[in-house]
């Protein structure tokens, strides 16, 4: 196979675009790096596209590696053929070559090995030819089998044993299995009942079937889930017409062949005894590894866009941390996420409410803070309350909001906690995250195990290596695209910029706390780890603000400072001006004199030159700033407040397969159902939000006792 044209047939891709990316990829570049910095040689492939390829050349590679393998494999039993090595060289999957090789597999013992075993190959091979006559009967020949020693008591047993032969043929056929892998997908059916008598959320599924082609990812992995509970019973059925209907046709040559009848029955047991549980068990996780694969999408996209939330920049934030008997841990950073005061108050305990009060209003007013940023957890709806009824009574500007805190106690029970806070418990520690994740989203929660931040669905069921594959690769674009302050990042951060890895990371924090803050990115080769190659992946996406050379504070690459130069005097300017914020003008001057042109002169390419005007205009830059910012709130609403017909502003904090939830600030997320989120079809809801979408939103109904809220986007205001 050649990998480069599959590749590009795949991806819709030209041939020599995927050629040089592939080399790239084999050269050690990081996926950001290529993305970024070598848009000329991969025609400016994003970087979602770049993983997908970067994916599909592994599982292709390992494709040609079991190709190479099965035929070693054969060609060691002195069986491979001219023919057989054209259908490995065929098969376009593992699975299809493994069907290839199964008959020359070393194979445990079978009902057909012990046949085997007793001589009764050529008595198979006499029923298998089908002959219209047979004289003297098969039943005759059969009876020269019988033999007591070697367990063939009588002509039943010989037959079976050469049934059970011609079973096991019609089993380890190919093509046979590969069309019954088709016919079953096509045409089958997954039927579901209960395992138990007892009510469970799996309750839905307890009579359940449907066409296999039509079964959703979600539904896969929760039947799944159920059976692995034991709640459900599951299995794939197909209609033995289509299935055994195309076997006989394969198979039976000769209807009126007094061997028709065993044919039959070895096809029959072979179907149901080898080819149905075979087939089944791929099919089945086949569909689970398609409906994972739809799982991590919906969860990257989900982690992508929460990790990508804008910052609530230059804000003074009081965390809180909600409890009952333990009471709720306080933390007040200031507006760069040092922690300037910690309390705990007991706002759920009624003597103690004005206590509370009063700590809270003496934090707000000392420190001059400027949000509240209440945990979800236990007690944030009597929190919430609290905070609203106390903020009403301050006279300075102060507003609060609800902040997720998944994730916030394995990150204050983690030894990166423990570092950061040695002094503070683990209930101090979270309410400094929930404050900072607030402030920088991305910062704080690149402290967390993605699977603990709770954005996605079934995300324990599924395959864990590869689920932390995928949610490693959104991290790592979401902290490349957006840069990371050398000077002031955990090593946490600075572990996910491209060729950079915890130990670099934290040689790096070690280097700055013994030698200073770095001045330039230069300085970077000087810390261990840091060699040439990981300087070269990771210095465009690290920020030096303030420091001496002011490129450093852009995502210019320090290969492109001589090109960047060199335009600034092209056209009048000076690296003053791109710190003054003067060059409003230059991407105007270079349209007009041409970019081919320009990019000419420069001697770099026309993606890259477009780059350095984007970064030369706006040093520092946060792409984050352009999304819609947090709603804060001021006051509170209940549950019990919300009537039909309501039009309120929300965010929305998951999407799933089956819709967007959307928090309106009543401690209970709303669920918009796909039906509801567009005046047109779509498909999933990812085509009509994303994660921290600030949405207008139409309540539809209001269920209290089950604390369900159905709202709609499809109105007119």
């Amino acid at each position: 196979m050649d990998i480069i044209q599959a590749l590009a047939e795949q991806l819709n891709l030209q041939v020599g675009q995927v050629e040089k990316t592939v080399e790239l990829i084999d050269e050690g570049n990081t996926i950001p790096f290529i993305a970024r910095y070598r848009k000329e040689v991969t025609g400016s492939l994003d970087d979602a596209v770049l993983r997908e390829l970067d994916e599909k050349l592994t599982a292709l590679r390992n494709l040609e590696k079991r190709r190479d393998e099965v035929k070693g494999l054969i060609d060691a039993q002195g069986k491979l053929t001219p023919e057989l090595v054209a259908a490995i060289d065929r098969a376009a999957t593992v699975t299809e070559i493994d069907d290839i090789y199964r008959p020359y597999r070393p194979k445990r013992k079978t009902r057909a090995s012990v046949a085997r075993d007793r001589g009764l190959e050529p008595l198979a091979q006499l029923i298998a030819a089908q002959e219209k006559t047979y004289s003297p009967s098969i039943e005759e020949q059969a009876a020269q089998y019988v033999d007591a020693e070697k367990e063939i008591p009588d002509v039943t047993a010989a037959l079976q044993g050469a049934m059970d032969i011609i079973a096991e043929d019609v089993s380890d056929n190919a093509e046979f299995r590969k069309a019954l892998r088709g016919l079953t997908v096509e045409y089958g059916t997954m039927t579901v009942k209960a395992a138990k008598e007892e009510d469970s959320v799996y309750s839905m599924y307890y009579d359940f079937n449907e066409p296999l082609k039509k079964l959703p990812g979600h539904r896969i992995l929760a039947i799944n889930r159920g059976e692995k509970e034991e709640f459900l019973k599951v299995s794939l059925t197909v209609p033995d017409e289509t299935v055994l209907g195309y076997l006989y046709n394969q198979v039976i040559t000769d209807t009126k062949s007094p061997a028709e009848p065993y044919v039959t029955a070895a096809i029959n047991d072979s179907y149901a005894r080898l080819i149905a549980p075979s087939i089944e068990r791929e099919i089945r996780s086949d569909l689970f590894d398609n409906a994972c694969e739809g799982a991590i999408k919906v969860f990257s996209d989900n982690l992508g866009h929460l990790l990508m939330q804008p910052p609530l920049k230059g804000k003074v934030v009081l965390g809180f941390d909600p409890g009952y008997a333990h009471g709720c841990k306080l933390a007040v950073v200031n507006r760069t996420g040092k922690v300037l005061d910690t309390a705990v108050v007991y706002p759920t305990i009624k003597p103690r409410r004005d206590e509370a009060a009063r700590v809270v209003k003496r934090l707000i007013t000392k420190w001059g803070v400027d949000v509240v940023a209440i945990g979800n957890g236990t007690a944030s709806r009597e929190s919430e309350q609290f905070i609203a009824e106390l903020l009403k009574e301050i006279e300075r500007p102060c507003k609060y909001i609800i902040v997720s805190e998944a994730g916030a106690s394995i990150y204050s029970a983690s030894e990166l906690a423990a570092e950061e806070f040695p002094d503070f418990d683990v209930m101090q520690r979270s309410a400094v995250s929930i404050a900072r994740r607030l402030q920088d989203p991305l910062a704080e929660l690149v402290k967390i195990d993605p699977k603990g931040i709770g954005v996605g669905q079934y995300q324990h069921d599924m395959k864990q290596a590869r689920l932390d594959e995928a949610l490693g690769g959104v991290v790592e674009n979401c902290v490349n695209s957006v840069g990371v302050d050398v000077n002031t990042a955990s090593y946490s951060l600075l572990s996910y910029i491209a060729g950079i890895n915890v130990t670099a990371a934290k040689n790096i924090v070690k280097y700055r706390e013994e030698n200073g803050e770095f001045a330039t990115r230069s300085q970077l080769t000087k810390v261990p780890r840091i060699g040439a190659k990981a300087y070269e992946q990771c210095a465009g996406f690290l920020r030096i603000p303030g420091g001496s050379e002011i490129l450093d504070n852009t995502g210019v690459h320090p290969e492109s400072y001589e090109p960047a130069r060199k335009l600034l005097g092209m056209f009048g300017y000076t690296e003053a001006d791109v710190a003054d914020g003067h060059l409003v003008e230059l991407r105007r001057k270079v349209m007009k004199k041409g970019t081919a042109a320009v990019s000419s002169e420069l001697e770099i390419g026309e993606p890259t030159l477009l780059d350095i005007i984007a970064e030369l205009e706006k040093p520092g830059r946060d792409i984050r700033d352009s999304f819609d910012a947090p709603v804060l709130r001021e006051d509170v609403l209940s549950l019990e407040d919300l009537k039909p017909d309501m039009i309120l502003t929300g965010t929305v904090r998951n999407v799933t397969d089956f819709g967007a939830f959307v928090d309106i600030g009543v401690h209970q997320d709303g669920l918009v159902h796909i039906s509801q989120l567009s005046q047109k079809y779509i498909k999933h809801p990812s085509e009509a939000v994303s994660l921290g979408d600030v949405v207008k939103v139409k309540v539809l109904s209001v269920d209290l006792q089950k604390k369900r809220i159905s709202l709609t986007m499809k109105f007119k205001e």
